[in-house]
């Protein structure tokens, strides 16, 4: 079989970029089987917040549409405490003049409603489970050798899979990757007290608390903290992790309970040295991963495939959409956004985490002094709306 982007990697970033893709042949490998769809109003236990820019174009490409009626939930206000309990940064959609800061969206629903009549689009081809296990990168093609033996050939190989991207080792881009030492535990909760669209956000010395609104009464919990204090946590009985969780967050939902079961994600930084290579492309977690701290990982992913779908949509007629000329137009295009904001997040990170008393008060301050100043929230919201 031959196409002209074979992309490697179905998660959000991989479905998002094959339906963004017109006029060109594509193929969509995933090793992993088609999920199973949740039943009823069983929640996701790893949820996104999709920043307007992100959602445009998700609308742009129908999917948005897609997502069940009642399972997205607008954030309206953001609330960012510090760890000496009493500084507070606050964020409102209101005041910085628009509709919502972010929308809360489960990973299954988003990437079901991305998948969702791939199969029928022209030029589109779904393979799943398959397993690439080699990339032969050519002049003119790449060739991708399929377990089993089959060979694929493509103009352009797109390397959406994860932070362990085979595309990207095959490609010869070396990446800088360094753990952050921490584990994210993540769950959700019915909570006492209305939320009321309000995204609540944690500082405690090293560890960060988020609870994030979900439709009716409920939140979803990402808990960046030590490894060992995760595995503790992951060991609790419901209860007691909802009582934990509950005094962390100063009661601010009043009781909490838990609805579905936690889970734990190991958190790592990492950077490709290039985006692109001849006949290769990273994008989403196979170019960049960040702290979650900011929430931004999903939409800087999903960023990645509007713009490289934007530059082949754009290339002159005799372009190769695999040429290395043409790609460093995307990598150009997303150089500027990605940095600042990888730098912004482990700033964050290296600051809340530095000890000691002198550090505690300087970040403390700088949360007071932020949120007293419009012109520099308005900054970070408009950075953060993408």
């Amino acid at each position: 079989m031959s196409v002209d982007v074979a992309i490697v990697g179905a998660g959000t970033v991989g479905a998002a970029l094959a339906r963004a893709l017109t006029g060109l042949s594509v193929a969509l490998l995933s090793q992993e089987r088609p999920r199973a769809r949740p039943r009823g109003d069983a929640f996701d236990s790893r949820v996104y917040a999709i920043s307007p820019g992100s959602a445009a174009f998700l609308e742009r490409l129908g999917a948005w549409s897609g997502i069940p009626a009642g399972r997205v939930t607008p954030v309206h206000a953001m609330r960012v405490y510090g760890d000496d309990g009493k500084s507070l940064i606050e964020f409102d959609a209101y005041r910085a003049g628009v509709a919502e800061l972010a929308w809360i969206v489960e990973d299954g629903l988003l990437q079901d409603a991305l998948l969702d009549g791939l199969d029928a689009r022209d030029g589109v081809r779904r393979r799943a489970p398959v397993e690439c296990e080699q990339i032969e990168f050519g002049a003119a093609s790449a060739t991708l050798v399929l377990r089993g033996g089959e060979r694929l050939e493509a103009r352009l190989v797109v390397g959406a899979d994860g932070a362990a991207s085979r595309v990207r080792a095959q490609a010869g881009i070396a990446c800088e990757e360094r753990a952050y030492g921490q584990t994210a535990v993540v769950a959700n909760f019915a909570c006492e007290r209305a939320h009321r669209n309000v995204a609540w956000q944690w500082f405690q010395g090293g560890p960060v608390l988020a609870l994030l609104p979900l439709p009716g009464e409920h939140v979803s919990m990402v808990w960046s903290t030590a490894e060992d204090e995760a595995t503790r946590l992951l060991a609790l009985e419901g209860k007691a992790l909802a009582g934990e969780v509950a005094s962390a967050s100063r009661h601010s939902l009043g009781g909490l309970a838990l609805v579905t079961p936690a889970r734990a994600f190991p958190l790592r930084r990492l950077a490709a040295q290039r985006m692109v290579a001849p006949r290769a492309a990273l994008a989403g977690d196979a170019a960049h991963v960040i702290h979650p701290l900011a929430g931004q990982g999903a939409n800087l992913g999903l960023q990645d495939a509007c713009a490289l779908a934007e530059v082949l949509a754009k290339r002159e007629p005799f372009r190769d959409p695999g040429e290395l000329r043409l790609l460093r137009r995307y990598e150009r295009a997303r150089a500027e956004d990605i940095l600042a904001m990888r730098t912004m997040v482990h700033g964050l990170f290296r600051l809340f985490d530095a000890k000691g008393a002198a550090a505690a008060r300087l970040r403390n301050a700088g949360l007071n002094l932020t949120d007293r100043l419009p012109v520099l929230k308005n900054i970070l919201v408009r950075q953060a709306l993408g």
